[in-house]
């Protein structure tokens, strides 16, 4: 496709994917939009939800509508690096005994990384590199992953027990952070229905990898003002108390606030809004409406902020009323 026919694909792209994923998965509008934001220009996704709310079900079908090659590990406390990343085992062969890379189920495009914090950091940390360089090193060797590739991790808040706080630069390294609530009645009412009813339809291609990579290269090219990418690093900015300036409720709530990455998030994000909405060029409010899964995994809040009952969402709230 060109960049005028892939400019279509894209802006007509948002009910096109919400209408065939909805053969498996109903109401999660928010939810899906912003995971298809994150793949559209290459980055992952921390999705936070109880237990049962169709995580797993969900990235399945987004990978079937691409047509991604999609995998799941279930991360559990004894779960090894090379358990993700793969191994050299000793095989025969015509040349004799030798070392033969085994690649390990991150060798996807769409990796479903659940419960992510149920496993040590150490093993954590192994799709650190899978994440930020689309590559594996074991044994010294580095192995290109499949392109695109993602990672989606699930984490569950409720049960804490028995779980590793996942680390700050770890967090990071996740686009957004997204929140996966129950539904609402009727829609329940609905999901109940379907899953104790024969199978419905099956979800059907609309794209492949190629098409995930023409749209990613698009999205980087669509222009944005110098005042609108001034904004993003201002908001990010604000969220650091130890930032001159920086409001004083954040001096007084955050330990750690929003890094560089968190305003390219906002940027990138922002682009694929715009052009969903037929527009190239992009506004701040394309920008504020990406800040709350942008920024939640990235602000870190005190005990004061806890003992008063301010909350992250409730904080991003009050940033966004403040930096404008």
């Amino acid at each position: 496709m060109n960049d005028a026919a892939t400019f279509e694909a894209l802006s007509t792209a948002r009910e096109r994917l919400h209408s065939e994923i909805g053969k498996a998965v109903v109401g999660q509008r928010t939810v899906i939009e912003q995971i298809l934001v994150a793949m559209l220009t290459g980055g992952n996704c921390l999705l936070t939800g109880a237990p049962g709310l169709a995580k797993t079900l969900l990235v399945k079908s987004l990978a079937e509508a691409f047509s991604l090659q999609f995998t799941r590990i279930q991360f559990t406390p004894d779960l090894m690096p090379a358990d993700i990343t793969g191994m050299d085992i000793l095989q025969d062969g015509p040349e004799g005994r030798g070392l033969k890379f085994v690649p390990g189920p991150v060798f996807a495009q769409m990796l479903l990384a659940d419960e992510i914090n149920r496993t040590p950091p150490k093993t954590q940390s192994a799709l650190l590199e899978a994440m930020q360089e689309k590559q594996v090193t074991v044994a010294g060797r580095r192995y290109e992953l499949p392109r695109p590739f993602f990672v989606l991790a699930t984490q569950n808040p409720v049960e804490m027990e028995g779980t590793y706080v996942l680390p700050e630069a770890q967090l990071d390294r996740f686009m957004f952070n997204v929140i996966i609530d129950y539904l609402p009645e009727q829609e329940e009412v609905e999901v109940v229905q379907r899953t104790t009813s024969p199978a419905g339809a099956a979800i059907q291609p609309l794209f492949g990898s190629e098409d995930v990579l023409a749209f990613q290269r698009l999205v980087r090219t669509v222009p944005v003002a110098e005042e609108v990418v001034r904004y993003a690093v201002r908001l990010a900015a604000a969220s650091r108390p130890q930032v001159a300036g920086s409001p004083e409720f954040v001096r007084r709530y955050v330990n750690w606030g929003a890094g560089t990455r968190a305003a390219q998030c906002l940027v990138l994000g922002a682009k694929v809004l715009a052009v969903w909405a037929g527009r190239v060029h992009v506004t701040q409010e394309d920008v504020r409406a990406l800040a709350h899964p942008v920024l939640r995994h990235r602000i870190q809040l005190n005990y004061k902020a806890e003992a008063e009952g301010v909350n992250v969402e409730s904080f991003i709230q009050k940033l966004l009323a403040e930096v404008r």
